[in-house]
């Protein structure tokens, strides 16, 4: 059964049974003295650990990643110390730990590259953040599947804590990478369209509602499946003008489409194959088809006849490169985040589908991560 995309969140047995607050305080520390503050660093106290998923060689993940105390450093004066309240496991998380992704932290390391977290205590030279505030990276690579760390001020940027929790712990990868798609490529204006295969993913949702908010035709191409009316009712919901299996890119019935809908401007691949060579047929001429992902992994052919006869563009898109790019201005990344924030307030951007799972259960949330047709996201609540 499929709900709207708005209300749907599922939890784990282990979660259902208590609230959200009393998961979210859940840590492993050990203290000399009941009475010391849980989060103090005062010197000589006995050091701090955290609770944290740490991987100590590249794997399956499901065989090399495990619950372990881990230390935690003295805050220093440039540092947070932060607790963390949710992190989700999205495919690049599960390709650094195979060892297959194109950047991978020094080992051991801690799990996870997204998530939100809830400053506790600042160093005495911080300025930008304040104890209770919200913060997400600002980057790839701090492992985010831990209950708390202590971080460098400019490694997070903060975030409004009066949107959702969901929300805020998936904001920092698909939204991002969705508006920057949209925005960066192609002049779209209301009434011109973008087609994207993989438009269930969790980029797909997010470009599917930014579209809509803007005024902007979207045309999601999904993989046939048994209960593919449902998620299209589910896409449609959320704002997706026409929602189409791939099959129908290679038949002539594509053309009738294309009598009450432009031809599209813009089209996302996260995909490759088969699926990103149809996109690009159905491109108008001088149209762009940008590339963020391969889940086929296969590669993109581009016939000759679209780059000589419809002269299209071939981009590709990492949204950790455009941080680091925008790294020495914190103006750039700023901008962006309020404009997700300011759709999340006013309902036009919602999560993705989410199963909600307590860090002690992360050997289910791994493995329901890593099967196909999966149709919510795990997201480790500590």
């Amino acid at each position: 059964m499929w709900l709207p995309l708005s209300t749907v969140c599922l939890r784990s047995p282990t979660v259902r049974g208590r609230s959200v607050v009393a998961a979210l305080l859940k840590c492993s520390r050990h203290r000399a003295n009941a009475n010391v503050s849980l989060f103090s660093h005062s010197a000589g106290l006995r050091a701090q650990t955290c609770t944290a998923l740490r991987y100590r060689k590249h794997g399956d993940p499901s065989q090399v990643v495990q619950l372990e105390n881990v230390d935690l450093p003295p805050l220093g004066a440039n540092d947070v110390l932060v607790k963390m309240l949710a992190a989700p496991i999205n495919p690049s998380d599960i390709n650094m730990i195979q060892g297959t992704y194109a950047i991978l932290p020094d080992l051991p390391a801690v799990g996870g590259n997204e998530g939100v977290a809830q400053v506790v205590e600042v160093g005495s030279q911080v300025k930008s953040l304040k104890t209770g505030g919200w913060v997400i990276p600002k980057d790839a690579g701090l492992g985010t599947w831990r209950t708390e760390a202590v971080l460098a001020e400019n490694d997070v940027i903060s975030l409004p804590n009066d949107i959702p929790l969901l929300s805020a712990a998936t904001l920092g990868v698909n939204p991002c990478t969705a508006l920057r798609m949209l925005s960066d490529f192609e002049d779209l204006r209301p009434g011109d369209s973008v087609i994207q295969n993989a438009a269930n993913s969790g980029v797909g949702q997010a470009v599917i509602q930014i579209a809509a908010a803007r005024g902007i035709n979207s045309i999601n191409v999904v993989r046939d499946r048994p209960e593919f009316t449902q998620l299209s009712d589910r896409l449609k919901a959320i704002g997706a003008t026409h929602v189409i299996k791939e099959e129908a890119l290679r038949r002539p019935e594509i053309k009738e489409l294309f009598k009450i809908c432009p031809r599209p401007k813009l089209a996302l691949n996260g995909v490759g194959g088969k699926s990103a060579t149809e996109l690009l047929r159905h491109l108008q001429s001088g149209g762009c088809m940008v590339t963020y992902g391969g889940m086929a992994k296969q590669p993109v052919t581009i016939p000759v006849s679209a780059l000589i006869f419809k002269d299209v563009k071939v981009r590709g898109f990492w949204v950790t490169q455009w941080k680091k790019d925008h790294s020495k201005d914190e103006r750039a990344f700023r901008i962006m985040l309020d404009e997700l924030c300011n759709l999340i307030k006013q309902g036009k951007l919602t999560a993705p589908a989410c199963t909600e799972v307590s860090l002690q259960d992360y050997g289910k949330a791994l493995d329901a991560a890593m099967q196909p047709f999966t149709s919510a996201k795990q997201v480790l609540i500590m």
